[in-house]
Parts: C-alpha cells; sequence; structure tokens
C-alpha cells in the first residue's frame, strides 16, 4: 500500500514489492475497460477517485463526505451520517472486485482491494515478479508539467508478456479487418453463443433528458439494469459493450439484422430539481412493435437515489425477463400455433410454463416428452433438464402419468436436477427444481437452504418465489411462505391460480375458512386434482355439505386410490404433525376415507402424553 505521507512505497519488507504507481495505473485501466467488472459508471468513478487519490499522496482525504460531493456530485451540506450512500456504494464495488479476481481477473498482475473500515484502496502484486528478487524502493513520482513529455513506463513481466500477446492479437485482426466491405454499419457481429433458440435482448444505454445530472443517473440505471437481466438464465442479454456501438438512431430493423436480436429494450431518464421520471420500452425487433411500456416517478428527496435506481431496474426486468412475463408470453405468441411434436427445444421450456399454470396430466405428458427429446438433441441444455426435474417429480407428487419402468420418479427428478446443477450452477431454474426433489425426496433441511441460494441468485423470478414459498409453508414456515407467494401473485397476476390454490391452504391452517373459501375459488384448477381436494376440506369446515361433497366425489374420479397410502403423502410433503392432522380432520368432515388413526395424530398424542 502506498504512504501517503511521503509518496514512497511504505517501509515494511512487504511494502517494498508493492506495485509501482504506474502498475496500479494499468490495472486500474485494465479493471474500468473490463466488461467482467459488476459495476455501474457510478462505481468505475468512485474506485477511479479513490485510486487516483492515493496514487496522489492524499489518502488521508479519502473520507465519505469527500467521496460523496467529489464522486456522487453531493451538495457542501452532505451528511456521511444521516446518508448512507458512500457505505452502499463501496460494499457492492468491494464485492464487484473480488468476484472479478475469482473469475476473470485471476491472470491480472496486480491486485487492487477497498479493505472494510474505510475507503483507502490496497495495491498488491498476485505473485511477486521474478525482476523484484533484489528489490529497490520505488518513488511515487509527482505529476509532471503539462508541457512535458509523457515519462516512460516500466512494464513488469507479469503485464509485459499479456501485453505482447494482445498487441499481436490485434495487428493480426487489422490484417484480416476489411473496413472497405460495402455494407460495414459499425454494429459489432451476431454473437454465436446464443444456446437452443431462446429469446436474445439488446439493452440500449437509457437517454437522459433535462438537466446534467440526467447522464449520471441514465448511465447507472443502464447498468443495474443489465445486471438484474443477468440472473434470467432463459434469456441471453447482450453486453453492455454492443449496445454503446450502436449509434443513437440506428433503424431498429437493421440492429436486428446485424445483431440477430429478436427484443430491444430502451428508455430515457428526465430530471428536473428533486423529480425523477424514467421510462421504459420494450420493441420487437423483427416488427418494431412496442410490447411493453412503463413510466416511473420518482422523489430523489425521498428516497435515496441508489434505493430508486435498484428498485426501478428490479421492476423493469421483473416486467420483461421473468417467467409467464412480456418476453415469455410474445414468444408463446410466435410459436403457440405449433403442435408439440414440432417444437423445437426452447417451444418445450414456453410450454412448461402452459404446463405449470394450468396443471392438467394431459399436458404434463406431452412437455414430459418435447423436453426428453430436448435434451436427447442438447444435452448442454441446463434449462431443458431443470423443467424434466419438474416434470418427473410430478409423476410422484400429483400421480401424473407415472412411469414404474423407468425408475422410481423421485430418483429420476433428482438425477436431472443435479445434470442442470453441473451444467449452470447459477441457473436459478437448476436451483429450484433441486430444491423441489430434495423437499420431496423428505430432505427437506437441504432443500430450503438451496432454495435461499436460488432467491439470492434471483429474487425477482416469480416461478421461484411461488414454489420456495410454498415449500417454507408445508415445512410450517406458514408466514414467510405466505409473503413470498403473495409477492409473486403480486408481480405476476396472470398465474394467479397455482398462487390462489396454496394461499388457500395457508388460510385453511390458520382456519380462517372464509378466506381459504375465497381464495379456492379464485384458483379454478379443476383439471388439478389436488385443488378439489382442497376444497372439499374448506366446505366441509364451513359446513357447506353439498359443496364439499361435488368436490369430494370430483377429486376419488381422479385419485381413487390416495388414501390408502394417506400417511405417505403428508410425509413427502413435509407437514409438520399439526397440519397434517388438520387436514385429516376436514377430510373426514368433507367423507374421504382417511385412516381412522393417521400417523400424525398418533406423533401429537405421544408428544402429549406425560413420560
Amino acid at each position: 500500500m502506498l504512504d501517503a505521507s511521503d509518496g514512497t512505497v511504505g517501509a515494511s519488507p512487504q511494502a517494498q514489492s508493492s506495485p509501482a504507481a504506474d502498475d496500479v495505473r494499468v490495472q486500474l485501466e485494465t479493471l474500468l475497460a473490463s466488461p467482467d467488472l459488476d459495476a455501474t459508471a457510478r462505481a468505475r468513478r468512485f474506485l477511479r477517485y479513490v485510486v487516483e487519490e492515493t496514487l496522489a499522496g492524499r489518502a488521508e482525504r479519502i473520507k465519505a463526505y469527500a467521496i460523496g460531493t467529489e464522486v456522487f456530485e453531493r451538495n457542501a451540506d452532505f451528511d456521511a451520517q444521516g446518508d448512507p450512500v458512500v457505505r452502499i456504494e463501496a460494499g457492492r464495488l468491494r464485492r464487484a472486485l473480488e468476484r472479478y479476481y475469482l473469475s476473470d481477473g485471476l491472470s491480472d498482475p496486480v491486485v487492487i482491494t477497498i479493505p472494510k473500515g474505510g475507503y483507502v484502496p490496497h495495491f498488491a502484486w498476485r505473485a511477486l515478479p521474478a525482476e523484484e528478487a533484489d528489490p529497490v524502493p520505488v518513488t511515487v513520482a509527482p505529476a509532471p508539467p503539462a508541457d512535458a513529455p509523457p515519462p516512460r513506463r516500466r512494464t513488469p513481466w507479469p503485464v509485459a508478456i499479456p501485453m505482447t500477446v494482445a498487441v499481436l492479437a490485434l495487428l493480426g485482426g487489422l490484417l484480416l479487418w476489411r473496413p472497405w466491405r460495402d455494407d460495414a454499419s459499425g454494429i459489432p457481429p451476431a454473437p454465436t453463443h446464443l444456446a437452443h433458440g431462446g429469446p436474445t435482448l439488446l439493452v440500449m444505454p437509457f437517454e437522459a433528458l433535462g438537466e446534467p445530472s440526467a447522464k449520471t443517473y441514465a448511465d447507472g440505471l443502464t447498468e443495474e439494469i443489465l445486471s438484474q437481466f443477468a440472473r434470467f438464465k432463459e434469456i441471453t442479454v447482450l453486453g453492455r459493450e454492443t449496445a454503446r456501438a450502436i449509434a443513437p438512431g440506428t433503424d431498429i430493423a437493421r440492429i436486428r439484422r446485424d445483431l440477430g436480436v429478436r427484443y430491444v429494450l430502451e428508455g430515457s431518464v428526465r430530471t428536473a430539481a428533486h423529480r425523477l421520471r424514467i421510462t421504459g420500452r420494450l420493441l420487437d425487433a423483427q416488427t418494431g412493435a412496442v410490447l411493453w411500456s412503463q413510466s416511473y416517478s420518482e422523489d430523489s428527496q425521498a428516497r435515496d437515489l441508489f434505493t430508486i435506481q435498484d428498485d426501478v431496474a428490479r421492476k423493469v426486468a421483473t416486467a420483461v425477463a421473468q417467467p409467464y412475463g412480456i418476453i415469455q408470453r410474445a414468444d408463446q405468441t410466435r410459436t403457440g400455433a405449433s403442435p408439440p411434436d414440432d417444437l423445437a427445444a426452447y417451444g418445450c421450456t414456453l410450454r412448461f410454463y402452459d404446463y405449470r399454470a394450468a396443471l392438467t396430466e394431459e399436458s404434463h405428458a406431452a412437455i414430459r416428452a418435447c423436453l426428453e427429446r430436448a435434451v436427447a438433441a442438447h444435452p448442454d441444455y441446463a434449462t431443458a433438464w431443470a423443467m424434466l426435474s419438474v416434470l418427473y417429480l410430478d409423476e410422484d407428487r400429483f400421480g401424473f402419468n407415472a412411469r414404474a419402468e423407468a425408475g422410481a420418479p423421485i430418483q429420476r427428478s433428482l438425477e436431472a436436477a443435479r445434470r442442470a446443477i453441473r451444467l449452470d450452477p447459477e441457473n436459478v431454474r437448476a436451483l429450484q427444481s433441486l430444491m423441489m426433489a430434495l423437499f420431496f425426496a423428505r430432505q427437506p433441511a437441504e432443500a430450503l437452504e438451496v432454495g435461499e441460494r436460488a432467491v439470492v441468485l434471483n429474487p425477482n423470478d416469480t416461478e421461484l418465489l411461488g414454489e420456495f414459498g410454498t415449500c417454507l409453508g408445508q415445512a410450517g414456515a406458514w408466514q414467510r411462505g405466505a409473503e413470498l407467494i403473495e409477492q409473486a401473485l403480486a408481480r405476476n397476476p396472470g398465474h394467479s391460480g397455482y398462487y390462489s390454490g396454496v394461499l388457500a391452504v395457508y388460510a385453511y391452517m390458520r382456519h380462517d375458512y372464509e378466506r381459504a373459501e375465497t381464495l379456492i375459488r379464485q384458483a379454478a384448477l379443476e383439471k388439478f386434482p389436488l385443488y378439489h381436494f382442497v376444497a372439499a376440506v374448506i366446505y366441509a369446515q364451513l359446513g357447506k355439505a353439498s359443496q364439499a361433497a361435488e368436490a369430494r366425489d370430483t377429486f376419488l374420479r381422479m385419485r381413487p386410490t390416495i388414501f390408502e397410502h394417506w400417511d405417505d403423502e403428508m410425509a413427502k410433503r413435509n407437514y409438520q404433525p399439526q397440519d397434517a392432522a388438520h387436514f385429516a380432520e376436514g377430510a373426514r368432515k368433507a367423507g374421504f376415507p382417511v385412516p381412522a388413526r393417521t400417523a400424525a395424530e398418533t406423533a401429537l398424542e405421544a408428544s402429549a402424553s406425560p413420560h
């Protein structure tokens, strides 16, 4: 670390091998230019500021107030204690640097960190350079006069070798480049890694309108939206460099032709006094049609700007990219006319969400067969394996199209989920499928741990929130489970049947039978067997005998043998004894052939009796 008192590398033996100022600046520029540093434009300015101040010998000036006023453009009355903006951004920057050096920055020779407890950066070699076997203290030279020629920089071996390779690669690229092409457009070529025909999205830099500060807000919002979209693994989002290379006003048809994208997100940020007006819209690149548009009005005095930025970016990404969201519905419209046998691999994943919304045995068989063809053709398609895991699980938990000759469905579900995780450890759909399979394999603690990891990766995924909330509730955490399901319902009202059914169970467990009746009527999943069971027990508790009998008879026609192994059905769903006993009570009132004494009731009696 640089000693701010005299401008030399510190006096300790370790400090003698610290990078020189020029080495640090080379690394700083590498970081700031890297698309792999997951940091907003504001965070990058923060990093440049603290590094340059330290190199200039002014480390003692790097305080929250100075950063707030000089980097974040706060007024002179900025209260660093009351406004946590610097602490929040410093935490984000620390995490971004940690992730960078653990992944794409593994070969970088200089490591820049910001230790906790302050904002002064620390500089170190990743490995001690061979040329410093006999080290000599290095002085950070003062800045040269404006008219002086730039000093010649010493490039250490760890930097010189990759720089040489990069120069040779650049020269080779220039020899192959043909700038005289008639159709040269300045738009980078289309990416070649788009998997299995899924949707591709280009996020254009948001336009700044109004006051000069709008540019800062627009840059930060664009970066945060890109980060939010990256959490959804079922779409491919083109990187920020691709969008920045496109000239403003470029025709959308040309963007589609040159990049092959299906969708373009664009927007603007307008500032006036302390008011912000943020507008976003999603365009179909093929037709130019506006598929979605939304405006957000915010008061920067009422909420911190970073909170506004995060909240708006989350809302945009959730509306556009979530399961059952704008992109998925638009893609369903494009492929929906084809019969299942003719759907490509991506079409199978779209039909999976149709199945999840209706939960019918007929659609289960078709989608399972489609996904099995998809993974046979694309064995590296993690999302398809994850969805297939859920279909295998539903053979067990719902009794849909069970195939005894294929082996135990729960085991096939676990194997498919784990394969998806191996292919893509951060695929939320893969983590969701593993959570569900573990839960029904009677490993609820492990399942909920996986669910927590998945929610951290993508708290905007309503499909995940609904299923994780269901697992939490059945394991006894009904309050938190219901809160997550209500979040999913608020963000995705189009999938209300499934969510309303689980919330009806929650109301039933709380003995709020009137509320449970309202919710189960909203669910309206007539082709889903368990819907009729839940409806029957609710009606029975309300004393509505005719409705309970109708629902009971419908369920028994669909699943006549389930009561022969009632205890097993309750156990694999991990219901707490009191909840399973409550279900048994309502089932008897509805006229279901529940055993005279269930395992849950026996366990409750044993726990209540004195020892």
